[in-house]
């Protein structure tokens, strides 16, 4: 079959926007809906659950889901995904306006949306290799970063100023509204089919033989397995030290001066998701991956050592701004090793166990805090007159020297990942799939 030219960065654009004014919309939805809930149950556990019925459900079905991608037309299977999910979302305000809404509604909701979402995120990242040519596929992913780094920071400013003035079912039509948008501009951009490859047709068989060739085709490649693997373990940093940080800096100081921190950090994710759009990301791109180890360990260790609200506010800098930059190289680093007609169900595969340690740091991060490293810098505590004598001693101090401990563990993964020549040689070892 004769590779389509893509359609181009601009093109891509269109794509893009669509997406970025639907995330922002869906930030919104999120705000609100945690606010609706925690309000009017008061309960912290109905609030989390949130969290975990927005991330487990598509968890689950995404090796099915990206298989399905690989099947389907790309353009196709994200309109519909954006059709559905907005239709989720308008049946919350349906109820909402009926008065009649419950909190079993919104998991049911939430749920659903994140099934639908394990079809739209790899088909939207298979979408991009088709429509941008292999040269700017880092710019383009440099702008996937920066759409989800506005949607992060802008989402909760913008919720705050509305659900005062229109309410929940206010803002949840604006995200039903922002779904059908994105839908429009996916109606007035090419996004070129698949060409055909080798391992494509070696792959065909079952939905259940197809979804599992994703799995086949990363463990048949060291480089990439390697590449998996590291970002399972800076994920579970990633995610214990998010969890964490806002009982860090409230341990010390205000909410008006939290703000301001998490205002920072913010401004790290943007700074960082521009650099990766404007340069295309560091060359060779593994040097975009496994550096940002010694980067976040430098942040990480900056955000422990002192408390004080500058101090964490640099080191959180820090760590936002590598991680577009982390994120937008490896993204792009597998668009252009996997054959385009196997993307959908690779990358399902990947975000699986890349992410599957993710669960594991929300859920472990308190209890580490609590009642392994507070008793240890308490007055009196057994590292109180060592290693208090630098951090500190009372309260967020055990938050402080658990996250110094935590630095040592993405310092480790990147001298191990450079130590691993199949890791380390990837780009040269592994023949592009994209020629474009």
């Amino acid at each position: 079959m004769q590779e389509t030219k893509p359609p181009g960065l601009k093109a891509f654009s269109v794509m893009w926007f669509g997406q970025l004014v639907s995330l922002i919309g869906s930030g919104l939805t999120r705000f609100a809906v945690g606010v609706w809930v925690y309000q009017r149950r008061g309960s912290a556990t109905e609030f989390t659950l949130i969290m975990l019925f927005s991330y487990l459900p598509g968890l689950i079905t995404s090796p099915h889901a990206g298989a399905l991608v690989d099947r389907w037309d790309r353009r196709w299977t994200m309109f519909f995904c954006n059709l559905s999910s907005g239709a989720g979302v308008l049946a919350i305000v349906l109820l909402s306006r009926a008065g009649v809404l419950q909190v079993w509604h919104i998991y049911l909701v939430v749920a659903i949306s994140s099934v639908f979402n394990s079809f739209q995120w790899p088909a939207y990242i298979a979408a991009t290799t088709q429509m941008v040519p292999k040269a700017q596929l880092g710019r383009a992913n440099g702008l996937l970063q920066f759409g989800q780094a506005s949607a992060e920071v802008l989402a909760p400013i913008l919720a705050g100023l509305l659900i005062a003035a229109i309410g929940i079912a206010g803002i949840v039509l604006i995200d039903f509204a922002t779904f059908l948008f994105a839908a429009v501009t996916l109606m007035i951009v090419r996004i070129p089919p698949p060409a055909a490859s080798g391992a494509g047709a070696k792959a065909r068989g079952s939905l259940t033989r197809e979804a599992a060739f994703g799995w086949t085709f990363i463990r048949e490649r060291p480089g990439l397995f390697g590449m998996l693997i590291y970002f399972a373990m800076i994920n579970l940093v990633f995610s214990i030290c998010s969890v964490l940080a806002i009982p860090l800096v409230l341990s010390f100081t205000t909410s008006k001066v939290l703000a301001s921190v998490l205002a920072v950090s913010g401004s790290g994710l943007l700074a960082g998701s521009v650099v990766m759009t404007a340069t295309g990301g560091p060359r060779p791109r593994i040097h975009g991956v496994l550096a940002f180890g010694f980067l976040l360990a430098a942040g990480l260790a900056v955000i422990g050592l002192r408390p004080s609200a500058p101090w964490v506010a640099c080191g959180l800098f820090v760590v936002m701004f590598g991680a577009p930059i982390i994120n937008g190289s490896g993204q792009a680093l597998w668009q252009t090793k996997v054959p385009p007609d196997l993307q959908g169900r690779v990358f399902a595969v990947r975000r699986l166990i890349a992410q599957f340690t993710a669960p594991i740091g929300f859920l472990s991060a308190g209890p580490l805090a609590d009642y392994v490293f507070k008793p240890l810098l308490v007055p009196g505590g057994r590292l109180a007159g060592s290693a208090g004598r630098l951090l500190g001693v009372g309260p967020g101090r055990g938050i402080g020297l658990l996250y110094l401990t935590l630095a040592g563990f993405p310092f480790l993964a990147s001298l191990w990942g450079y130590s691993q020549p199949r890791l380390r040689r990837v780009e040269e070892e592994l023949p592009d799939a994209v020629s474009a």
